[in-house]
């Protein structure tokens, strides 16, 4: 049997996944190129490494097999034309098993929408859109960006539907913006300029908007989208663009990593650090590099491994940058958790949390937005969790008191503080309301796909051990399980 044909269920599992190539390939200790021969039918993954593929894209061997088969055919594939690959077609174009995932605007809001007419009609979407779209009509596209769609050339369509992502404000874009993404989605080289670069960067500026209600379910598709297109053209853009696109690259890597962390996938957390990392040297983007430095000495934390975030911390104050001072005032105080989570005592660090207050008044030449959520309610969070792990956590109690109101911080960001103040409040001795608090907390983690919250919520339930029989605490039990 010869191989050949391309495996779109092997793309859209890898998708689904949230893999790229890139860190799919990571993941699997071999080189990308390997993965994408794969894709495109042209080879086959050796046996020993079939087992951790199958787990890596959430499917079983037997799964695995079927999407290896589905590229497979008894004669070689003959590459299309030049010219009939664009030239104008009546003919529907292929939709892959499972359908592509195209982003559109939904009563002003992006989802991901399956162009495949009976997931849609499965699904909660559906009484939010038009009902051409759930009947399959028009290819599934939304009514009101038929036309556009219409006028654009197949191959346009192909890059789009492709990319999975520069369509995502389809009904909102012009046809000449649109077109001019497509455009340089299909030739970088030739046609990703400036306006295209805005685009990216108005895609990425959405995406942080809405991480706070959304969650990362619904953000990380349409981030790894941005990335991916970075990741895909930085080769290919004019050199006069390339850094501008790298450091927008650096940025989209950072958030992604973020992301992942939110549901504690620390793996590919450090991946897109360490790529943020490389693209923010590449581009000669010096602040960048000390800020990842930062979210890493975080990821340290989520971790428990005070030695590294002591150090991380110390190396974002003292390498070679200049950071905006809410950046300088967060890894201060990341240094003064590291050291009580060491066994230093919350007076012993009041010095250091003194100068990262200092540090968060300063005022910064306002050049750069790293850190521009960073602020004094978020210093007196981070100042509570800080006295919890100095072994005060009724003084963190006092502070979450004064400070944790719920029109401060995004759903999900207000979830995952109540999910510590419970903490503090079990320690401090007081169950029933550490367990009622759990259950706030835990009704916001579900709504955000938080977790990073719904873990915290299980280091509660360990400190409530002691009162295990109490009705509160049974309900908070349940409510984590479920």
């Amino acid at each position: 049997m010869i191989l050949g044909g391309r495996r779109h269920g092997l793309i859209q599992a890898r998708k689904a996944a949230i893999y790229t190539q890139e860190s799919l390939a990571h993941a699997l200790d071999m080189d990308m190129k390997t993965v994408g021969t794969w894709e495109r039918g042209e080879a086959e993954p050796v046996p020993y490494k079939r087992p951790k593929l199958a787990k890596l894209l959430n499917v079983t061997l037997a799964e695995l097999e079927v999407l290896l088969a589905e590229g497979t055919t008894e004669r070689p594939v003959e590459p299309a034309p030049a010219a009939e690959v664009a030239a104008p077609s009546s003919e529907p174009e292929p939709t892959p098993r499972g359908g592509w995932l195209l982003p559109v605007m939904v009563n002003g809001r992006s989802v991901l929408v399956p162009l495949n007419a009976t997931t849609l009609s499965t699904s909660d979407l559906g009484p939010l859109l038009p009902p051409a779209l759930v009947a399959g009509d028009e290819a599934n596209l939304p009514a009101a960006g038929a036309a556009e769609w219409d006028a654009m050339s197949p191959l346009s369509r192909r890059s789009l539907l492709a990319r999975g992502l520069a369509a995502s404000a389809l009904p909102a874009l012009g046809l000449d913006e649109l077109q001019r993404v497509a455009e340089a989605m299909a030739d970088a080289r030739r046609y990703f300029d400036g306006p295209v670069l805005d685009y990216f960067r108005r895609q990425l500026a959405a995406c942080k908007a809405d991480d706070g209600t959304l969650g990362p379910a619904k953000t990380l598709p349409l981030v790894l989208g941005v990335v991916g297109a970075i990741e895909e053209h930085a080769r290919d853009v004019k050199p006069n663009l390339r850094r501008e696109l790298l450091r927008l690259g650096a940025e989209s890597a950072e958030f992604a990593g973020w992301l992942f962390r939110d549901v504690r996938d620390f793996g590919r957390t450090l991946y897109w650090y360490d790529r943020a990392m490389e693209w923010a040297q590449e581009a000669g983007d010096t602040a960048m590099q000390g800020y990842v430095l930062l979210k890493k000495a975080q990821l340290a934390f989520d971790q428990r491994e005070p030695q590294q975030m002591l150090t991380l911390a110390q190396a974002v104050q003292h390498g070679p940058w200049s950071l905006p001072s809410r950046v300088q005032a967060e890894s201060v105080q990341q240094e003064a958790r590291a050291e009580v989570m060491l066994g230093a005592t919350a007076d012993a660090v009041g010095p250091k949390l003194d100068q990262a207050r200092q540090l968060l008044g300063a005022r910064d030449d306002g050049a750069s937005t790293l850190g521009a959520h960073y602020n004094d309610t978020l210093l007196t969070m981070q100042t509570a969790i800080c006295y919890t792990e100095a072994g005060a956590p009724r003084r963190a109690v006092e502070l979450y008191d004064e400070s944790l109101v719920e029109d401060r911080f995004s759903p999900r960001d207000y979830g995952f503080f109540l999910s510590l103040r419970a903490g503090s409040l079990a320690l401090a001795g007081e169950p029933d309301e550490a367990a009622r608090t759990g259950v706030e907390s835990a009704a916001r983690a579900d709504s955000t796909s938080s977790r990073r919250t719904k873990q915290e919520l299980v280091r509660v339930l360990e400190y409530l051990r002691p009162w295990t029989n109490r009705p509160a605490v049974t309900q908070l039990r349940e409510v984590v399980a479920s």
